[in-house]
C-alpha cells in the first residue's frame, strides 16, 4: 500500500511526468537532463531528493542496480524488470509470475514478508556482436564491464 501522497511541487511534478514516460528505468542524472528541458534551472540534487520522496511515497519504484545505481520506474502496474549484465539498461517482463511463494520457506532469525525476482541476461545491443555478419554472442559473460547504459 503507497504511503501519503507527497505535495506535488513543480518541480516534482515535472520529474514524475518525464518519469512517467519513460520506458527505459531511467538514472537521476537521465531524468535530469530530461527535467532541464522544462526547468533549466534544476538541480540534481533537487532531482535526487524528489525522486526519493516520490519512491518513499509509492508514486514510483526505486530499482537497485547493483553496482550501477539506482533507476527509477513509474510504472507502478505489476511487473518484473531484467537487467543486462553489461551496460545495466534494464526493461520491463510481463506475463511472468510475479514472485515465489513464500509459504513454508524459513530462514533462521528471519521473519520473511516479500520477494523480488530480478531478471538477467544481455540487451540486444550488448548481445549483438561488434562485426555485424557475424553470430550474435550467445554465452555472456558473467563480469559486467564498465559500460554506460545505453540511450
Amino acid at each position: 500500500m503507497p504511503a501519503a501522497r507527497t505535495r506535488m511541487t513543480r518541480q516534482r511534478a515535472e520529474i514524475l511526468a518525464e518519469l512517467r514516460k519513460a520506458k527505459n528505468h531511467p538514472t537521476a542524472e537521465e531524468i535530469h537532463a530530461r527535467v532541464r528541458r522544462a526547468l533549466p534551472k534544476i538541480s540534481l540534487g533537487t532531482v535526487y531528493r524528489n525522486l526519493e520522496l516520490l519512491a518513499q511515497s509509492g508514486e514510483i519504484q526505486r530499482l537497485e542496480g547493483g553496482s550501477r545505481g539506482r533507476r527509477y520506474d513509474g510504472n507502478l502496474t505489476p511487473h518484473l524488470h531484467v537487467r543486462c549484465l553489461r551496460c545495466g539498461r534494464m526493461a520491463d517482463v510481463c506475463g511472468a509470475a510475479l514472485e515465489p511463494a513464500l509459504d513454508g520457506l524459513a530462514a533462521e532469525g528471519f521473519a520473511i514478508l516479500r520477494s523480488r525476482i530480478e531478471l538477467e541476461g544481455l540487451c540486444a545491443e550488448c548481445a549483438a556482436p561488434p562485426d555485424s555478419s557475424a553470430q550474435p554472442l550467445q554465452t555472456p559473460d558473467l563480469e559486467p564491464d564498465s559500460g554506460g547504459p545505453h540511450e
